[in-house]
């Protein structure tokens, strides 16, 4: 099964514009949306979502018309939005159980599918501790298992590693990796990590607009040669973004060390850089 997005529209109220002719095709597998914060992201997932409407534009989930069908896109949907609420006081067992009673599960499959989900993202032994006590990654591994509810052909993750201590976001990768590999899952987020880690395909949006589509390496390829990089003071920095297109700066040990982009060598003591993901975000969010 594949996605087709197809100039996709949505302007919001207030006259932000929040996805400006977005297509995009989603083949099976981990597919990454990278992007900064306000970029539309969220926008185009809870439209693929059925939970708010296009003003133009198509989307077709193999034969299902996204924005039409939504009850058809429901029933084949997976979703864990950047923030879900929970019972205060229900345990994990009961609450997937309620979720697999709205996702229609009948109550004689209802027991074996989410103590198997349960064990699926390891919270079994947490099973009767409510998920309001749970741990940031134990949380999003929860949420993970109501996505799962259903055998879904689409799965949409928003934002699923912020917060999360580098132990938990590895044991997410994991999870994340091992589902991907039959379905669609869509992976919404502005960390570079969890494009580069996870996703053998990949878009870059910004300003609601599609600044990138296709694989990692060969946006990386595109860069090859033309990254450099120097070490620089603080005062240094404004002057630099004046005479060279700077894409990134970073503090290395408390000094800035700054890439630019340039088909020829700079000079002035840069030297070059191999180009990584995080290159390509900023050259491609910056242009």
């Amino acid at each position: 099964m594949e996605l087709f997005i197809q100039n996709l529209s949505k302007t919001y109220p207030n006259g932000v514009q929040a996805l400006k002719n977005v297509s995009l095709h989603i083949p099976t597998g981990m597919y990454g949306l990278l992007g900064p914060n306000g970029a539309g992201k969220s926008t185009l997932m809870r439209t693929l979502a059925t939970l708010q409407d296009a003003d133009d534009g198509a989307a077709t989930l193999g034969e299902i018309d996204v924005l039409k069908d939504k009850d058809a896109v429901r029933r084949v949907l997976g979703y864990l939005p950047q923030e879900f609420g929970v019972y205060p006081r229900m345990s994990a067992l009961d609450m997937l159980d309620h979720f697999a009673t709205l996702k229609g599960i009948p109550s004689n499959q209802r027991k074996e599918v989410v103590h198997s989900l349960l064990q699926r993202v390891n919270l079994w032994d947490h099973r009767k501790k409510a998920v309001s006590s749970y741990s940031g990654g134990m949380r999003q591994r929860f949420g993970i298992a109501q996505a799962l509810i259903g055998d879904p052909k689409l799965i949409i993750v928003d934002e699923p590693t912020a917060g999360l201590d580098p132990g938990e976001r590895n044991r997410f990768y994991n999870l994340l990796s091992e589902i991907g590999e039959n379905v669609i899952v869509i992976l919404s987020t502005h960390i570079v990590d969890d494009v580069r880690e996870l996703c053998s395909n990949m878009a870059i949006i910004n300003g609601g607009e599609v600044k990138y589509a296709g694989v990692p390496d060969a946006a990386l390829g595109e860069l090859s040669g033309k990254i450099w990089e120097k070490v620089i003071t603080k005062a240094e920095i404004d002057t630099y973004e004046k005479n060279f297109k700077v894409i990134s700066s970073k503090l290395v040990a408390g000094k800035p060390i700054i890439h630019i982009f340039s088909e020829q060598n700079p000079g002035e003591g840069f030297r070059p850089a191999d180009p990584g993901l995080e290159d390509v975000f900023f050259s491609k969010i910056n242009a």
